[in-house]
């Protein structure tokens, strides 16, 4: 659906990644979506630094958020779950009050082709992303589709250091500016 070109010319640089999944029913042996964003992220060519599971809990979202932005060399915090409308649903809520700043453009980039997979279905996620310092945070619904969808659509591309005209690779060394 998006129109996307790699430069070959550019060389592959591999970013360190940090996956969450947030649920009062999973454990890390039961998280097929956090498996399965690993599975994508290291078969792109990147690492995953470390998988956890957390409670639907505002706290403890949180708390493993900030301490993997505080841990050197994790670039990217990947959640999954908690972004519906259930009363337990509260991962936009954990993480948006450390955004120093907001990536709408996630948002509504996601939801346009997630749109295309599941219709107007879409409107149940609150998918959200920002920086939180000089780490990019991610907030994907908890379902495997959607975690592939954005993924397959958005991600992979925008943490390819050869996606032309621009990826966050490249952006990456400015963020303390």
């Amino acid at each position: 659906m998006f129109p996307f070109k790699i430069d070959e010319s550019h060389p592959f640089v591999p970013v360190t990644f940090a996956v969450l999944a947030v649920s009062d029913t999973r454990t890390l042996e039961t998280d097929t979506s956090g498996a399965l964003l690993t599975e994508l992220i290291e078969g792109c060519g990147h690492r995953v630094f470390e998988r956890a599971v957390v409670r639907d809990d505002r706290e403890a979202i949180a708390a493993q958020v900030k301490a993997w932005v505080a841990q050197e060399g994790i670039d990217v915090v990947l959640t999954t779950g908690g972004t519906g409308f259930s009363g337990r649903d509260v991962t936009p809520e954990a993480i948006e009050p450390l955004f120093t700043k907001r990536m709408d453009g996630f948002s509504v980039l996601f939801h346009q082709y997630s749109a295309t997979t599941i219709g107007t279905s879409t409107i149940q996620s609150r998918a959200t992303a920002g920086l939180i310092g000089t780490t990019f945070v991610f907030c994907l619904p908890g379902s495997r589709g959607a975690c592939r969808d954005a993924w397959e659509a958005i991600l992979k591309y925008q943490f390819d250091s050869r996606h032309v005209p621009c990826n966050f690779i490249e952006v990456m060394p400015r963020l303390n500016e």
